[in-house]
């Protein structure tokens, strides 16, 4: 009979020897190596399955140092070193295989074994009879994308005390010990899968744009409210012949939030003019001029919404979206900028009325062609975006 408690965060069984476990007594001399038997439960994962198992023990060469049974009439006999039958990693790597049947299309993980160790020592509370300790340590990972995600460590332990001359519930205890540690992984992935980014399996983009007009010096673009000559409040510069100066320009700001396994990366556009960077000449305030300024807040638009073409066809790695994000609004902003300098060179910065107006086309029939409905997304908002 098995009696088993545990505490957490070591986790520990205590196994009791009854009658109906007892051999008969071996003979003095060495002991056999354990037969690990298969486990008796098995955990059917819909998340992952064990790709490898790798030995990181520090001694590889043996599971565990047992007292063998005393002959007659003479002291304990000193441990002796024994070792799981076909070897230790064999057999452990098949125990975690049978205890967890493999779907190759779910998470590939590793376990790394630390420590599988039972040592056994002489109850000097109790001549004749010994006290066992099974020790087992084990860390979890998997290759995501090319990189190695630490996802949890087990460390567990159990104790059991047997008659000197029988054996038998050495192999029972160790077999339950490493249930407990499939056990414990089984669990935590099942329960870590909806919402922990360590276990994301892909990535989903989210764009919103930002139109909430509530600052005082800031506009962004809505196109319900385009630029007027009150967004122009700053002092007009001296010299020169330029009649009117806007500053568009463009950022992100976004959010993570992990659902059923997936990042959902959430992002913000902010498509916007600084009004106190931006002024007009009296005698420039004409609808014409209006235009044309209002035509580089639509440049700054349309390269918005190539970005975020781009973002959406891109397959987003879950460990360095933030970067191809970073990477992908600076060739952006080079875009913006050289759209900028084309719009005002073809246009005479707005005095070739010909020009003007193929740009007022192009400007038009490339924001609709692009132009997207947001993307539905959940109440809550998560993470920033580093």
């Amino acid at each position: 009979m098995l009696l088993i408690f545990k505490r957490l965060p070591t986790r520990w069984m205590v196994a009791m020897l009854s009658g109906g476990l007892l051999l008969a007594a071996q003979s003095a001399g060495s002991i056999a190596p354990i037969r690990l038997l298969p486990a008796a439960q098995t955990f059917a994962s819909q998340e992952f399955y064990i790709a490898q198992v790798i030995d990181e023990r520090k001694d590889r060469r043996t599971v565990a140092t047992l007292l063998p049974p005393p002959a007659t009439a003479a002291p304990m006999p000193k441990t002796e070193a024994v070792d799981l039958q076909g070897g230790s990693l064999p057999a452990i790597r098949q125990f975690i295989q049978q205890s967890l049947p493999a779907n190759k299309k779910l998470r590939p993980l590793t376990i790394r074994l630390r420590e599988c160790r039972v040592t056994e020592t002489s109850d000097p509370k109790a001549p004749g009879r010994v006290e066992g300790r099974v020790s087992i340590k084990m860390a979890f990972d998997w290759q995501r994308d090319d990189q190695t995600v630490a996802l949890t460590e087990y460390q567990g332990a159990a104790r059991y005390g047997r008659p000197a001359g029988q054996l038998a519930v050495v192999e029972p205890t160790l077999r339950q010990a490493l249930t407990e540690a499939v056990r414990y992984l089984h669990t935590w992935v099942r329960q870590n899968a909806p919402h922990n980014a360590k276990l994301a399996t892909g990535v989903q983009v989210f764009f919103t744009d930002y139109t909430e007009n509530q600052e005082a010096d800031t506009l962004f673009y809505d196109p319900k409210r385009p630029l007027d000559f009150s967004d122009f409040a700053g002092t007009r510069r001296s010299g020169g012949n330029t009649a009117a100066v806007v500053f568009p320009n463009f950022a992100y700001q976004g959010s993570t939030k992990v659902v059923g396994g997936k990042m959902q990366l959430r992002i913000a556009m902010k498509t916007f003019v600084v009004r106190s960077s931006s002024w007009v000449a009296d005698y420039a305030r004409t609808p014409a001029t209006l235009n044309h300024e209002q035509r580089h807040f639509d440049v700054v638009k349309l390269v918005v919404e190539r970005f975020k073409h781009r973002i959406k066809q891109d397959t987003l790695s879950v460990d360095y979206y933030a970067g191809h994000l970073q990477h992908q609004y600076l060739l952006s902003y080079q875009e913006m900028n050289r759209l900028q300098e084309q719009y005002d060179g073809e246009t005479g910065h707005g005095t070739n009325d010909a020009a003007q107006a193929r740009w007022n086309k192009r400007i038009t029939r490339e924001l609709q062609a692009l132009a997207s409905p947001p993307s539905p997304l959940p109440q809550k908002e998560g993470e920033p975006v580093n």
